[in-house]
Formats: structure tokens, sequence, C-alpha cells
């Protein structure tokens, strides 16, 4: 059952930029809607989610590489892939209270209440049955559910119906039949739907003019299609294989909200699998069961993740699913997983004369590959690791802490060396071991405060262990390890340090789970 925290979200946008992970972008400026930077704390986070990502994907597999291309392309790139024609978002204004918004949201939002209320009937239902209740036989048979279910599926087949025939009369009437209002004003008083293309253009060189006209990429994939050839060649690849990149790309959405969930300039790990034609729905198969095995190693809730096919597919594809995750706001896709056929290939093969196939020895014959593509928000992944490490905990003492249960192979501190106090020779024996290992662990070094209040600022971003030096180490030679999530200390051998953070730390041993 999804959640829909908008307090949680509020918490985890205000303890961002109270702790260094996200601050507004061009905050002294008073901002710039929907942009964000990462702070000193969130590009570590950043970094080590693009690393599990990298290494999954290129490392952990022997067919599969990565490249990295240029945000510009040449603007026919962008005819050849639909965006042109066919990248539009359904826009419609409240002429009362000025604002704009995409038409298939607000239909979607409108679902969600209705979903809502399934899921208080279920809540309802498990309270009075407790043990003995059957969520599954209860959502097929309780008469109101059914309805509830019946509605929701006739609202998305006349949705799937406008977005196919691009009626844009029928969906203002669908909005007007559903009854819903301008979340601003209430007011029901809307204009024409139309449509708004979501790239943002811009000039090459000094000379304006539509032949000088060219666009920010609203998605990565093209630069690996266009490069295929190149890839294929270079690196002797033979079917199947893959091709990775982590890049920016840019949208110039109208609705851009939910924190960095949906922002303009956003950051995708993407990856482009060829294969045979006729092979591609296996591997399509393949690929969901091994992405899905990716999410669930990181431990952010087993019920946290669900498939959800595509009610309208891309002109591409012939097979298309979403993994979504259980934000704040409910359920919303993390990870876009495609069988894109061979129209990308074919396409660029017609705007550019280029021929770009594959010869098989096997077959004794050239054909265009097919693709299967897995693509995924890396600021959306970002917000998921976040909303499910936020833990406000209450301890046996009465006392709170907040801390971010980060798994620690992500964490962005590994390790924090705090000397107990700031004399008697603790400070040097602790730059000894930071010294020591910073080398391989990102480490910080803390003797601001008591000991208590610096364990809290670890709990907070997240540092999954904090070694304390105190007087014994001087006669000694051992110190106390804490534990970011049982809070329990040990007492163990300096040199043991290092052993317990490459266990515990490493990400070699979060991708032995995948």
């Amino acid at each position: 059952m999804a959640k829909n925290d908008d307090n949680l979200l509020k918490k985890i946008v205000s303890h961002s930029k109270e702790y260094g992970f996200i601050f507004p972008s061009s905050e002294i400026y008073d901002g710039l809607a929907a942009t964000y930077d990462y702070g000193q704390n969130g590009v570590e986070l950043k970094n080590n989610i693009k690393q599990y990502w990298w290494k999954a994907m290129v490392q952990m597999n022997e067919n599969i590489v990565g490249i990295d291309t240029a945000i510009f392309m040449h603007p026919t790139t962008w005819k050849a892939s639909g965006h042109v024609d066919a990248f539009n978002d359904p826009l419609i204004d409240n002429k009362d209270s000025k604002k704009r918004y995409r038409a298939d949201v607000l239909v979607e939002d409108h679902i969600a209440k209705i979903e809502g209320k399934i899921n208080k009937e279920v809540t309802k239902a498990a309270k009075r049955f407790g043990d003995a209740f059957n969520e599954e036989e209860f959502v097929s048979t309780n008469g109101r559910v059914v309805g509830y279910k019946e509605k929701i599926s006739s609202i998305e087949k006349r949705m799937q119906e406008v977005v196919d025939t691009q009626n844009y009369d029928d969906f203002k009437k669908l909005i007007e039949d559903l009854d819903i209002s301008c979340p601003v004003s209430g007011s029901k008083n809307w204009t024409d739907v139309r449509q708004f293309n979501l790239m943002f253009s811009t000039e090459l060189g000094s000379v304006a003019g539509d032949a000088s006209t060219i666009y920010l990429r609203p998605e990565t994939a093209q630069g690996i299609f266009v490069n295929y050839l190149n890839v294929q060649k270079s690196g002797r690849m033979k079917l199947p294989f893959g091709i990775a990149q982590i890049g920016k790309a840019f949208r110039n959405e109208i609705i851009a909200r939910q924190f960095i969930f949906r922002m303009r300039e956003f950051e995708q790990m993407e990856m482009q699998f060829f294969v045979k034609p006729g092979d591609e729905l296996d591997w399509y198969e393949k690929w969901k069961e091994k992405r899905m095995k990716w999410h669930k190693a990181l431990g952010l809730g087993e019920n946290s993740y669900r498939f959800h096919d595509h009610l309208n597919m891309a002109h591409y594809a012939n097979a298309a699913t979403d993994i979504e995750y259980d934000f704040p706001m409910g359920f919303k896709e993390l990870e876009g997983i495609h069988s894109r056929t061979d129209f990308d290939l074919t396409a660029h093969e017609n705007h550019s004369g280029k021929k770009l196939q594959f010869f098989d020895p096997q077959e004794n014959k050239n054909y265009v590959p097919y693709v299967v593509e897995t693509s995924i928000g890396l600021d959306r992944m970002f917000l998921a690791v976040l909303s499910a490490a936020y833990n406000e905990e209450t301890l046996e003492d009465g006392s709170e802490r907040i801390v971010l249960n980060i798994p620690p192979a992500l964490a962005p501190t590994k390790v924090a060396v705090l000397p107990l106090t700031k004399k008697d020779g603790l400070p040097e024996k602790a730059r000894e071991l930071i010294d020591e290992l910073k080398f391989d662990f990102t480490a910080q070094y803390d003797e601001k405060d008591a000991i208590g209040k610096r364990y809290r600022r670890q709990d907070a971003i997240g540092t999954p262990y904090s070694v304390t030096i105190d007087h014994q180490t001087l006669e000694d030679n051992t110190v106390t390890i804490r534990d970011r999530d049982s809070m329990e200390q040990v007492r163990v051998a300096m040199e043991e340090v290092r052993t317990t953070l490459e266990k515990s730390t490493s990400l070699t041993e979060l991708l032995r789970k995948i």
C-alpha cells in the first residue's frame, strides 16, 4: 500500500539543506524554480550511487561498455528520434488562477485520489479483521473497492484513447466530466488543451536563425545510438552487447515539482542493450529481473518496489514497464525498462544515410539490431535512498535522534574519527588513524563539542561508523567503534578498524548480492 506523506517530504527537504545534501540553486538570488545544487554530502552520496550503478552495469558485465557523449548534438538527431515532432506535453490553463497544468497529470492525480479511497477501505478492513485479513480477496470482492477499481479502469481507458488519437478536445471533456478543479483556485474554468514541446533550444555560434538552432538533449539515449557503430567496430563487440552512459539531460517541464523528483536539469543512468531481432522480449524479461535485484540489494524495503506496465507505450516500444518506488508521495516511476525494437537505429539510418547494422556471421547477413533499454533517474534514486534512510527515533533514555540509515556502501562519509578530548595527545593519535584511512575511505575528523553531540551529527549525515580515540588508546592502541544503526560500541585494536570498514562499507559486498 503506497504512502503519501507530504510531511516526510518536507522534513527531507529541510534536512537536506541543513546537513549539506541539497541546496536550492542560486539561493542568494531567491533561487530558480525546480533547480537544485548538491552540497558536500549530497555530491558524495550521488557519486556513490553512480559507482554502484556503473560497477554493476559495466564492470560486472563483460559485454557492456560505457561511453560519455556530448550534451549538444546535431539537430537532425532529434528529428530522427521523434522529439521534434512528438516530444510534447498536453497543457491546460485555469483561467481564474492563471496556473498552467499538464492535462495528463491532472487526470493521474484524480486517479490517485480514488486509489487513496481504496487504501482507506483496505486499512479499515485490516483493522477490523486483524490476522485473518486477506487483502487480495478483500480487494477483489468488496463492492465499494471493486467499484473504485472499475472507475479507475474506465478513466485510464479514456485517457489512453485521447493520448493515442491526440484528440485534445476529448482531453478537455475528460477533465470536465471528472469534475476536476484547479488545486489553487478550486475553479473549473479551463482553457482548451494544447501541445507544448519540452526541449530547450539555443543558438549555436553567433548567427541567429533556423540553421543554427540546436537543443539541449532531453535524454542521453540518442548519444548511445549515434555511436552504436563506433563502439561496435572499435570494441569488436558481438551481439548481444550493451552501451552504458551517465549524463545530464534537460526538459522544459511546465510542472516541475516534488523536490528533486521532477526537475528541468537532471541526470540519467542509461544502458542500451543491442540484441538479435526476435530475442528482445526474452532480454526484456531478463533485464527486468536484473534491475529489480540491483534495487533490492540495497535493502530499502522489499515491498517498496513494484512493476507498472505502461498504459501508454512510447511510439518506439513493443514492451515497456516502470520500476516504481514508494516515495513519500506514493508509488512513482524510478526506472524505465523498454523494448525499443529497431526504431532508433533505423530512424538514424534513414536520416543520416549511414548503415547502422550488424553483420551476423552465423546467418551470413546484415540486420539492424533491436534494443532493450534500462533508464534510471539518478536524482530520483538519490531521493529514494534519502526517503528510505530518514528516521526519527526516540531512545531508551527518552532523548531523540534523527538518523539517516543510508546503506553503508553509499554513505557520504564512511567513518568519523573522534578524539575524546582536545588535549593529552588524543588529537594527534586520531590524526594518525585518519591519515591512514583516508586513502581508501571518506573520513571526517571532529573534535568540537561533547562526544554525544558529535555522534548525533554523524547520525544525521548517515556515517555508518564513528571511531573514538580515548586515553586507553594511548596505553594499548585500542579504540571504540560505534555502529550508527544499533549504536552499539565495541573495543577493537586500532589495526582492526580498516578490516571492519572494508567488510561493511564495500561496494564489492553489495555487488555480490545482485
